[in-house]
């Protein structure tokens, strides 16, 4: 966002390797641990708001970004991250009023562990419609 409002190519270039480093960190279910680092991993909490965000990012990358992989490379990370968070594993389904389960909120403080937090789903219903508007759905 901080690109496409001033044009910085500095912006631009710290999103790709930020994008880069995100997605080349991802466990193998596609959704990421609170802190790539936690020692505990592969028992360390799940962070479906950080998929979430990352979607949308991906996603609004891949638009502006010239090179053809690239553009591929963030549209399909963001859209792995979609898919992944839409499996039964993640969404909620009704079992209670959140749309995404297993986010990770002050890890470190033990607040908002494993719980549906409002902005997830807020991420979530944001890369379904980037989605949906970059597939032409």
């Amino acid at each position: 966002m901080a690109y496409r409002e001033t044009g910085d190519s500095n912006f631009l270039n710290t999103a790709i390797k930020l994008s880069d480093k995100f997605l080349d960190r991802l466990p193998e279910d596609g959704i990421p641990f609170w802190d790539f680092d936690d020692p505990k991993i592969p028992n360390a909490p799940k962070d479906a708001s950080a998929a979430a965000v990352a979607a949308c990012g991906l996603m609004e990358l891949s638009g502006l970004v010239q090179d053809e992989k690239l553009k591929s490379k963030y549209f399909n990370g963001g859209k792995a991250l979609v898919e992944n968070l839409s499996s039964s594993a993640y969404l909620s389904n009704a079992k209670n009023d959140a749309l995404l389960l297993h986010s990770t909120g002050n890890h470190p403080k033990n607040k908002e562990m494993d719980v549906p937090i409002i902005y997830a789903d807020y991420y979530y219903m944001e890369a379904l419609l980037r989605l949906k508007k970059l597939e032409n759905i």
